[in-house]
């Protein structure tokens, strides 16, 4: 039987703007797509955005002396109303997915900040200066904060027909998402003498919590495994058929100046870490965080790997030297897929 022939796609290239990342903002440009692909997948990867990405948050508090929401906390500026509104909006990392508490006892006259909770070792807490109230002179305020992972929206899960908590517990309703805006911006682009194809800028706001590349591969990854499900027969391998922008008219390959590497072998991006040859501190803490080789170093972003476990600024530094060394950075927008094509074209 004649095995049928499918015609290529155009693949985009993918890049970051990395004078404008951040822990909570980033700007990505995918281009070329095919015609109308640019808002196809741009809503498709909004909705997607908005909706799956998994997070934490505050789902229900206790705090002592108190048994309902509507309740005047003595010693205290704000009434549980206010306090209550201002813990919602408490940023939480969660580095392991799981619920978790947290504890604030404050028994002196002042400011009461995020700053001031202690939380479980795998819960982080993001906005620090947040304020959650004002102790008057002789007052305290103690709170036990419980915290959950999940999607999207939830409301408050109130147990049925118990309006009062025997342990004084306070559910709130919760935004589990880390990502608080998504926009995107679709412009037509030239491939040679084609100009139908289509760019596409999509931005991303987030709390803090994730940072807008994590946020982007997963919501890819849920939309890619919903999408299998689809699939009637094998899937067409539309990416071995297809070409990157500029080879499909024979204008150019891919070169190593495209990817921001100069003097140095592709395949290096490839080895593992101890090529930087780092302190034992460094090189133990980047591979308990899973970055074994030189590639998944470079493409994080310096806030990223500020938070790796007991990494600190002069590790950072250590690497950033190092890498230096090799015209390398953090945030190089740079794939596997790219260096492996790119040794590929070495070698014919």
């Amino acid at each position: 039987m004649n095995k049928k022939v499918y015609k290529p796609l155009i693949i985009p290239r993918l890049a970051w703007d990395k004078k404008s990342l951040t822990s909570s903002y980033g700007e990505l440009v995918a281009q070329p797509l095919e015609p109308g692909f640019g808002i196809t997948l741009g809503n498709a990867i909004r909705r997607v955005l908005l909706g799956a990405v998994e997070g934490s948050a505050i789902t229900a508090v206790i705090i002592k002396g108190v048994n309902n929401e509507f309740t005047a906390l003595p010693g205290v500026v704000e009434d549980t109303m206010q306090v209550l509104l201002n813990i919602k909006e408490i940023v939480v990392r969660n580095k392991e997915g799981v619920p978790g508490s947290m504890r604030l006892v404050a028994d002196q006259e002042g400011v009461v900040k995020v700053s001031d909770i202690k939380a479980d070792s795998h819960l982080e807490l993001v906005n620090k200066d947040h304020v959650i109230a004002h102790v008057a002179a002789r007052g305290k305020l103690e709170i036990e904060f419980f915290v959950e992972a999940g999607r999207g929206y939830r409301p408050a899960q109130w147990p049925e027909d118990k309006p009062l908590q025997e342990d004084g517990k306070i559910y709130l309703d919760a935004m589990f998402s880390p990502v608080r805006q998504v926009t995107f911006d679709v412009e037509k682009t030239r491939v040679g003498k084609e100009i139908d194809y289509d760019k596409l800028t999509l931005k991303i706001y987030t709390d803090g919590s994730e940072n807008p590349l994590d946020v982007l591969h997963y919501a890819v990854s849920v939309l890619r495994t919903q999408l299998e499900h689809f699939l009637a027969s094998a899937e067409i391998p539309f990416n071995e058929i297809s070409v990157m922008p500029g080879d499909e008219h024979g204008e150019r390959s891919l070169a190593a100046s495209d990817l921001g590497l100069k003097g140095i072998s592709p395949d290096f991006l490839l080895k593992p870490i101890d090529e930087l040859e780092l302190s034992v501190r460094a090189h133990n803490c980047l591979l308990n965080a899973g970055k074994k080789r030189i590639i998944d170093i470079i493409r994080m972003p310096k806030d990223e790997v500020l938070r790796i476990k007991n990494f600190g600024r002069k590790s950072a530094s250590e690497v950033e030297e190092g890498l230096k060394g090799y015209g390398l950075s953090f945030g190089m927008n740079v794939t596997e897929d790219d260096i492996k094509r790119l040794i590929k074209n070495t070698e014919e």
